[in-house]
């Protein structure tokens, strides 16, 4: 009889940045860090690439336009929750087409740049801590251990 391996739940993030201001979003009535800010972001689905997933959530989140091949990874995080764990991959791009928009506001109801050294006080802080280490060009970092 074969063991059933450990499951870890691949999760992506947009990074937005431009003229020293980052885009982030305020999370509402999802169910977890609800009236925290975090960038656009989703879960991957079977059969999709950490790519796909980014170009599908962008525009499903935030409605605008990018192609996977002007995504670049800048970061991955190994996030550990009370009863789970995440691989985080955050991509950056600075090519996408149309501005971005509240697409869900039964989920988010925000959506705002913020100067890079004046972040929300209310900003995920496994966020902080990935957007510190970007500056800092770390590429991996764990958090919740």
């Amino acid at each position: 009889m074969s063991k059933e391996r450990y499951k870890i739940i691949p999760t992506v993030y947009l990074v937005l940045i431009r003229e020293s201001k980052i885009l982030l979003l305020r999370r509402y009535n999802t169910g977890f860090m609800d009236g925290y800010y975090s960038f656009p972001a989703g879960h991957v689905e079977a059969n999709e690439t950490l790519t796909q997933t980014m170009v599908r959530e962008a525009k499903e989140e935030v409605s605008i336009i990018i192609k996977k091949e002007d995504l670049k990874l800048i970061h991955v995080m190994h996030r550990k929750e009370p009863n789970e764990e995440r691989i985080n991959f955050f991509f950056i791009t600075e090519k996408y087409e149309e501005e971005p928009i509240i697409m869900e506001p039964d989920k988010c109801d925000d959506l705002n740049w913020f100067e890079l050294d004046n972040l929300p006080k209310n900003t995920i802080p496994y966020i902080k801590q990935v957007i510190q280490n970007i500056l800092q060009n770390k590429i991996y970092s764990e958090y919740g251990w």
